[in-house]
């Protein structure tokens, strides 16, 4: 059954709906105000010591007087609007679902399978901090709303541009390849994501002919295949590159059997390998995302700004997911001010969706409705015309330090509530290619007092990249959570910045957040031999038992993407995967 667009059963519901949050929209963003005024960020007092402002106090106080003042005057339309608002939360659906009508089936389906039986998906998730303006200074961010439409247009910068991809002769003999070694021509770094014009001009031609055709070129993306011989003193190819007109089709190119222990192709930005596993430092978003989870999108209206930034590129996207007011309905035991956070972006069209909140919060995180969300994708057809479908599952699990045990409860909750979704959901007559989970589950693999989750079960049924073992992080693997105080100074407040300072072990101590110690123990970090790595708590992991039987997973590459630095106090991560399916296997 297809998604419905509005959360609510009907529009005379939801119109009711729009009137009560309509009044209490003015009394809750004075109350913001009054807050946020008082409130400045670590950028705000530099620009002020550099203009030597002293005006700041009487602002502040003045302000917090004003707005005050404005807060008690709307107060009332605001308790009315609450007493409309509140009780229609009982019969909300948890999410709104948008949908684009593509011009062209292609758009949003997958060839790859009918041709060749393989292809890569490519998926990324961040943390970006989108709460109320007042709440979001307490992590020393402001300016949500100009947030939330800078981080949309970056991630679509990134994420919608030619895959530059560099092919060897041989991968023995010759080392990483990247624009630095003069294979590619050098761009301005200012502006990211730029291509050489070359690039352009044809990725132009192709979007003219596109568009004769019928077919929107925006979100049509492109690989652009460089092939350079191993030696030295031959000259790299100049033939005319192959595009691929979907967006993942860039790697079907490069499908080989067996476990592969380097890749072939090369992205632009440079490949490194070590464990056999492709990964880099990115100043930008991978190319050709095709799904994305974002966390922390509490704000109502900071995720439909993000939701418009995003909608040229991904035409399946649901925001707003979570419940609001007395949960469990009826019942004051808990009351939820703001949603679960999490947001997802799709290429693909979205078949089912099921949200499920977690009972088990304490102190500040109960006023938010955390919990797990479940998507099953329509990916295309395969060779045999039949479906193929994935499986995402994104969550956003208990914050405060020291209560692992609630983690603990909630991941047992997230494997139960995926099998329970996939066992409804899934079909004998189609094929699965990948179960991805993904999210910020706010405990790393190198603290000592988040030792309880680390060694949960669910990381024996879903991979880590970037895991060794219990407690043990892989030696090229980057924290993902910066330390707050320094969001904004010179090594980090830009994407290439910040990809130097995480790039350079000793850079990236001082604003990596370091791994929490077990209560009355002294911390021992790192250990002899071992590189500093600090706090991942953003994960994205996949499945290999529950895909078809006939599918196999590689590892295309693991990024850790600096594009947002300066709007968020997460580093996002990227994971690619390759999917080969075996011709004459089928389930049984």
């Amino acid at each position: 059954m297809a998604l419905q667009a509005s959360p609510f059963p009907n529009c005379f519901v939801a119109g009711i709906h729009a009137v009560g949050w309509a009044l209490i929209l003015p009394c809750f963003w004075f109350l913001d105000r009054i807050i946020a005024v008082c409130k400045s960020t670590t950028l705000e007092q530099t620009q002020r010591l550099e203009q030597e402002c002293y005006l700041h106090p009487f602002k502040v106080f003045f302000g917090s007087i004003f707005f005050f003042i404005l807060f008690l005057a709307t107060a009332p339309l605001g308790f009315l609007g609450f007493v409309l608002w509140a009780p229609l939360q009982a019969c909300r659906r948890p999410f709104h679902y948008h949908q684009e009508i593509p011009s062209s089936p292609e758009r949003e389906t997958h060839r790859g399978f009918e041709q060749e039986g393989k292809a890569s998906f490519g998926f990324a998730t961040a943390n970006l901090c989108l709460l109320p303006d007042s709440l979001a200074r307490f992590n020393n961010l402001g300016h949500t709303q100009h947030r939330a439409t800078a981080i949309g247009k970056r991630i679509v910068q990134g994420v919608d541009r030619p895959h530059i991809r560099i092919f060897v002769d041989s991968p023995s003999s010759c080392g990483t390849l990247s624009p630095s070694n003069s294979i590619l021509p050098t761009t301005d770094s200012s502006t990211y994501g730029a291509t050489d014009k070359r690039v352009q001009t044809t990725v132009s031609h192709h979007s003219e002919r596109d568009s004769a055709d019928g077919h929107d070129p925006v979100t049509k993306s492109i690989s652009r295949v460089v092939c350079v011989p191993c030696d030295d003193t031959e000259e790299p190819s100049t033939e005319s590159p192959s595009i691929l007109l979907n967006s993942n089709q860039n790697s079907n190119q490069q499908g080989r059997m067996g476990h592969r222990s380097a890749p072939r192709a090369l992205l632009s930005q440079g490949l490194h390998q070590q464990d056999d596993v492709p990964w880099e430092v990115s100043p930008l978003f991978p190319a050709n995302v095709d799904i994305l989870c974002l966390e922390e999108v509490f704000d109502k209206r900071a995720a439909q700004k993000l939701a418009s930034a995003l909608r040229p590129v991904y035409g399946h996207i649901l925001y707003d997911v979570g419940v609001y007011a007395c949960q469990p309905p009826c019942m004051c035991s808990s009351f939820k001010f703001f949603n679960s956070g999490l947001f997802l972006a799709s290429r693909f069209p979205v078949l089912e969706a099921l949200y499920r909140c977690f009972p088990n919060s304490r102190g500040e995180d109960t006023l938010a409705a955390k919990g797990l969300l479940s998507a099953k994708v329509l990916i295309g057809q395969n060779q045999k015309q039949k479906n193929v479908v994935g499986y995402f599952n994104c969550t956003h699990l208990h914050a405060p330090e020291g209560e692992g045990e609630i983690r603990c409860q909630q991941l047992n909750m997230v494997t139960k509530w995926i099998g329970d979704f996939q066992a409804a959901n899934r079909q004998p007559d189609e094929d699965v290619v990948f179960d991805v989970l993904c999210g910020d589950f706010n405990f790393d693999n190198c603290s000592p007092d988040d030792s309880l989750e680390q060694n949960h079960c669910l990381f024996q049924e879903y991979r880590d990249p970037c895991r060794a073992g219990p407690g043990k992080e892989k030696p090229w693997v980057i924290g993902t959570l910066l330390e707050q105080p320094t969001l904004y100074e010179d090594d980090v407040n830009t994407p290439e910045n910040l990809q130097r300072t995480l790039e350079t072990e000793e850079l990236r101590r001082q604003y990596i957040s370091p791994p929490v110690p077990k209560e009355g123990c002294p911390l021992v970090y790192p250990e002899d031999s071992q590189p500093w790595i600090g706090r991942r708590i953003d994960y994205i992991l996949f499945r290999e038992t529950s895909i078809s039987k006939h599918c196999r997973t590689e590892i295309e590459e693991v990024s850790f993407i600096t594009q947002l630095a300066g709007l968020t106090d997460h580093i996002p991560v990227g994971l690619r995967l390759n999917v080969i399916m075996e011709n004459g296997s089928t389930d049984k």
